[in-house]
């Protein structure tokens, strides 16, 4: 008998459309974006103080909703339809249980927490406006991940795409009626974001609900509360929220830290982190290809073939990015200029650190690929806690401290303990860049250096 291979097509139109799918919301970023930026510089550098602030917090408890995805790849691939779809209630059960009156707290905490980030008055209040609208989704961002999770594990990856697709054209249809229509400034962008996604959620929830859901995975019929189920879910996906929020959040000290310079410097980083998330949510999709590859090929119980399946996934995501980093250190003044209102006075200041910024940033991208298709390879195995510990001390450990000792001159900073050398944004970038030099390098460790471990969940 000949040699199993992996087959590139089959790999291709797995992750193609997961791929197509993240960059979905690559791009609802850069339309939210466009339209804040539209606004003033103010409010773009009071909404980049608060985003990844924002965008951590949720991720800590939608994570819950991604670990749907293993559980129903696992139970997918080990022939289980009706877990597979009581997988997915056990994320709802979560979301209403716990998402719902976290979000509601942390939208009441914006007045508290906003002003300690030290932003210029307009953009604090500009800040203040996005705040809550955003955290008032959170419960709706849960839910409807645990639902899209479903359609990833089981490889209908169609679904996802199509179900992003309308919640791109609901937002920027939104997004036009409230600030431009009814003059609701940055608060309309937030709401839009939120209102699109209920959308996605409905359209969601209908299609799992459908003939195939009901027929082949009894999804009408698994609703109740499984306690073995609530545990799996709940014990990976504190873990991934764990991993990705306290990633997002040292991200969100960082622009912290961007904005605190001042809003040119808040806006031109804000505005970067934008366009390279137009590489890494696409890269994202394609390592939610390997969750589901990998997931399936231990369900089926080979780890053999799971982490050749996984090779391959980690390669076309190393490959995408570098290819963006090249168009970004090639062309990044031009995109600058794309997201800078012409009348505004501070455009032509903004525009130049955007492009030096986004120079460094071009280095960044090809290690950010291996990141992220480790990642997600390892979480497809069941493998999160090391991974997210790891993460943890890297970017608190490392990342955030010699970010402030990089950006801030003396007397500049939040900490006056810490050294302060006073290279500005370009500094911050430089400990971005070694961030995740080394953390690409330790998720490559725990993914190539060692054989999979049977982690079924």
């Amino acid at each position: 008998m000949g040699r199993p291979q992996v087959s590139l097509r089959a790999v291709f139109f797995l992750a193609f459309p997961l791929f197509l799918h993240a960059g979905l919301q690559g791009l609802l970023n850069l339309i939210d974006t466009w339209f804040v930026g539209r606004i003033s510089t103010s409010a773009l550098a009071g909404v980049g103080g608060i985003y990844w602030l924002i965008l951590g917090a949720l991720f800590f408890l939608t994570g819950m909703g991604m670990a749907v995805q293993t559980v129903v790849a696992q139970s997918y691939g080990a022939g289980r339809m009706a877990r597979a779809a009581a997988a997915v209630w056990s994320g709802l059960w979560i979301a209403g249980l716990v998402a719902i009156p976290a979000s509601l707290v942390l939208a009441a905490l914006g007045p508290l927490l906003v002003p300690l980030i030290g932003l210029s008055p307009a953009a604090e209040q500009e800040a203040l406006a996005y705040w809550a609208p955003r955290f008032l989704g959170g419960a709706v961002i849960l839910a409807e991940t645990a639902v899209l999770s479903f359609f990833m594990g089981i490889g209908r990856v169609r679904v996802a795409l199509l179900v992003n697709t309308v919640i791109v054209i609901s937002n920027t249809l939104l997004n036009a009626w409230f600030v431009f229509g009814l003059g609701m400034g940055v608060a309309g962008v937030a709401w839009a974001t939120t209102f699109a996604l209920v959308i996605g959620l409905a359209l969601s929830f209908w299609l799992f609900l459908g003939e195939t859901g009901r027929n082949h995975f009894r999804a009408h019929r698994v609703w109740r509360p499984h306690k073995s189920l609530l545990k799996a879910v709940l014990g990976l996906g504190l873990p991934i929220g764990f991993s990705i929020g306290i990633d997002v959040l040292g991200f969100a000290a960082f622009q912290a830290m961007m904005s605190r310079l001042g809003d040119v410097q808040g806006a031109a980083s804000q505005v970067v982190i934008m366009l390279t998330s137009m590489a890494f949510l696409p890269a994202v999709g394609l390592g939610k290809a390997g969750t589901t590859l990998v997931g399936q090929s231990m369900g089926a119980g080979d780890p053999q073939w799971a982490k050749r399946v996984g090779n391959y996934v980690i390669g076309l995501s190393m490959g995408y990015m570098f290819l963006f980093g090249l168009a970004l250190a090639i062309f990044g003044q031009a995109f600058m200029r794309f997201f800078v209102s012409a009348e505004d006075p501070q455009a032509l200041a903004l525009v130049a650190l955007g492009a030096q910024l986004a120079m460094i940033a071009a280095v960044y991208q090809v290690f950010d690929g291996l990141h992220l298709g480790a990642v997600f390879c390892l979480r497809g195995a069941g493998d999160a806690r090391v991974p997210a510990l790891g993460l943890f001390v890297l970017s608190w450990g490392l990342f955030v401290p010699l970010t402030h000792i990089l950006v801030f001159a003396p007397g500049q900073g939040f900490v006056d303990a810490l050294p302060a050398l006073g290279y500005g944004a370009a500094g911050g970038w430089w400990a971005s860049v070694t961030y995740i030099v080394l953390l690409a390098g330790f998720l490559s460790w725990r993914w190539f250096g060692r054989p999979l471990q049977a982690r079924l969940v």
